[in-house]
């Protein structure tokens, strides 16, 4: 990996050659020990969200299986080796170094970034100690943003009102650049109930805009950037009356040094966040709906900041970082509905902090690369409080305020590798940590008929692993096989403790065909693993690439023992071929395969395996326009993603068309 660009810009003179240094260290040398997976170019250009691209990398999902359009944004959480993916996420998410993480829910807003500013995506596997650490419990996302010259603009249309417009420009000279992009994105849905559809049953139609602006001034190596980005996103949940409104911004202030054998990055930024969501009952015939919960508000902002510096020689290299990150936010929300009206009222959140140091090496020694970190987190909980109150007098019926925590958390890494003319081994084991979200701690939330109450006595995830691989690069392909074995301690989980209907702790009423849940740390899941990819090229035309993961996880102790986590598959692939027939044509065609996986915590709801293609035609119909057809889920495949305690299943979008047209300069 490389952190400069090189590119050309016309001044009225002359011709100048710029180096285009990005505010980050380059990738480190001891990083080739670990298994990671690059998203392919072709996806990162050809998608519509993020999450759609990262989905190509098997055993990396959300919660759910719908997209981030169609997703609540409280499931939208990135998980990795499909052990036991959860709305927060087991992920940790950055873009040049900034957590994209949401500071209440853990979870990522991916229309937040805008896909055509993302020039590359790798999907670091393993927990992350060292330069990640908390949040990084089954692995890392770092995103890199473009900086290139020129300007893209991307519109299309296609089924069921989907139209998407984008566009990004950047301009620069020898010490200052500045890029400009937005999108925003609209569809009327569908609706995911099939069989037992009622009047209730309505489109998962969404609506979302994204900005960013950033400046960059670079002098002598140094690089200074300012990032600012804003969203705001609406969408239906599938049922009159249920609806979600998310919005945020960020800002972001990177300066750093990072060419050269002594080089360091400093960096600061924030997060602010808020969501509305509205949730509902459904009638047993599902004709109609009544409120059930209404979260009008919920502000949350997360700051933070992180520096490292880093000497580098000839075989051998040392970073030393630390970075910090708070969060502070509660949930507003009216529920109990009776008499036509919520009658009861909830405010319930705290804030949280996680500081951590961090020593990473690496050095080669002929054939041979060691790497390894050590790492020490200081988390801590306080000011959290839950109170629910009477609408009509304002008197309280429920006051919690849970105690301050305080934990120190050890985690480290370590790897080698070995080459061996074109093929390699590598070898890695590690150790690494999630605290619980403000979600997680203090929201209740409710779909549907089900209730799923929080516990503020919620403890730390934790993970340790190891990693074994073989590979090879050759002239026309690269390859790379690996086996993992995982250990997740107080795993966070939904855990079903009955069912409606009822009422239940502290007070909930649970509706017939609902069932009544709670997080709680669930006990020890253990999950072994296969994963392997390849691409390559067969021609100057033709590439492909293919990539699956295994993973058998259960828990091994606890409530659940013996089963295995909800929404996990076991098998999980993607391939993909692209052809450029002739020198303005190309067709593609993309596959993703997914085993069955269990809906709920007990393993009595199962969501029928799925395999999704995709068809995309490109043809260039002159210097810098293109136009594109694309047929998305060609085969119109059923994709079971929810089933209620009733029996009643949802599935994703059918069979859609679109063309669009991109314009480069």
């Amino acid at each position: 990996m490389t952190n400069e660009v090189r590119g050309k810009f016309m001044d009225q003179t002359a011709d100048t050659d710029i180096v285009i240094v990005a505010p980050r260290l380059p990738e480190a040398a001891g990083e080739a020990a670990y298994s990671a997976y690059e998203i392919d170019p072709v996806v990162l250009e050809t998608a519509t969200r993020l999450d759609e691209a990262l989905r190509s990398a098997p055993g990396v999902s959300t919660f759910r299986r719908n997209d981030s359009a169609a997703a609540n944004p409280t499931i939208q959480g990135l998980s990795i080796r499909a052990s036991a993916p959860s709305g927060a996420g087991r992920a940790l998410v950055t873009l040049d170094g900034q957590p994209l993480n949401d500071p209440f829910g853990g979870w990522v807003i991916w229309g937040a970034v805008p896909l055509e500013t993302i020039a590359r995506a790798t999907v670091l596997r393993g927990a992350g100690a060292g330069p990640y650490g908390a949040g990084a419990l089954t692995g890392a996302v770092q995103l890199q943003e473009r900086r290139e010259p020129g300007a893209v603009l991307s519109l299309e249309g296609g089924e069921r009102g989907y139209v998407r417009a984008a566009g990004i420009g950047e301009a620069r000279n020898e010490a200052w650049s500045l890029m400009l992009a937005g999108t925003a994105q609209a569809e009327d849905g569908w609706i995911p109930v099939r069989d037992g559809r009622g009047a209730a049953d309505t489109p998962l139609w969404s609506d979302s805009i994204a900005g960013v602006a950033r400046a960059e001034w670079r002098d002598a190596g140094r690089v200074l950037s300012l990032r600012l980005g804003g969203y705001s996103e609406s969408r239906g949940a599938g049922l009159a009356g249920a609806e979600s409104v998310s919005d945020g911004a960020s800002l972001s202030l990177t300066l750093a040094s990072p060419e050269g054998p002594f080089a360091w990055r400093v960096q600061t930024w924030a997060m602010a966040s808020d969501l509305y969501n509205a949730s509902v009952a459904v009638a047993p015939d599902r004709s109609t709906t009544t409120p059930a919960n209404e979260q009008y508000e919920t502000p949350a902002l997360g700051f933070g900041g992180n520096a490292a510096v880093r000497w580098s020689g000839d075989a051998h290299g040392l970073e030393l970082g630390a970075d910090v990150r708070a969060a502070d936010g509660e949930t507003r929300e009216r529920f109990a509905f009776a008499g036509g009206q919520f009658t009861r009222s909830r405010v319930a959140g705290g804030r949280t902090l996680t500081a951590g140091v961090y020593v990473e090496g690496w050095r080669e020694a002929g054939d041979w690369l060691f790497t390894g970190g050590v790492r020490a987190d200081l988390t801590r909980t306080w000011d959290a409080s839950r109170i629910e109150r009477l609408i009509l007098t304002g008197a309280p019926t429920l006051q919690v305020f849970p105690e301050d925590a305080e934990t120190i958390a050890p985690t480290a890494r370590f790897g080698l590798r070995r080459d061996f003319g074109d093929l390699y081994l590598r070898g890695a084991t590690y150790a690494g940590f999630r605290p619980p979200t403000l979600n997680e701690l203090h929201r209740p939330f409710r779909v549907g008929n089900d209730v799923t109450e929080a516990n503020a006595a919620l403890e730390a995830e934790r993970i340790a692993g190891a990693d074994l691989g073989v590979g090879g690069a050759h002239d026309a392909w690269a390859w790379d096989v690996g086996l993992f074995a995982t250990r997740l301690e107080d795993a966070i989980v939904n855990v079903t403790l009955g069912a409606g209907p009822g009422v239940f702790p502290p007070g909930v009423f649970v509706p017939a065909g609902g069932a009544y849940r709670q997080r709680q740390n669930a006990g020890v899941i253990e999950a072994f693993g296969l994963e392997a990819q390849a691409h390559g090229d067969w021609s100057a035309r033709l590439s492909w690439r293919a990539a699956l993961n295994l993973t058998d996880a259960a828990f091994d102790s606890g409530p659940l023992s013996g089963l295995r986590p909800a929404q996990s598959p076991e098998w999980s692939a993607s391939g993909g071929v692209e052809w450029r027939f002739t020198e303005t044509t190309m067709l593609a065609a993309s596959v993703i395969f997914e085993s069955a996986r269990f809906e709920d915590d007990l393993n009595l709801r199962q969501l029928s395996a799925a395999t999704v293609l995709d068809l995309r035609a490109e043809q260039r119909l002159a210097d810098g326009v293109i136009a594109f057809a694309a047929l998305d889920n060609a085969l119109d495949a059923a994709i079971e993603t929810a089933e209620t305690a009733d029996g009643v299943e949802s599935f994703g979008p059918p069979r859609s068309f679109r063309i669009g047209v991109v314009l480069r300069q």
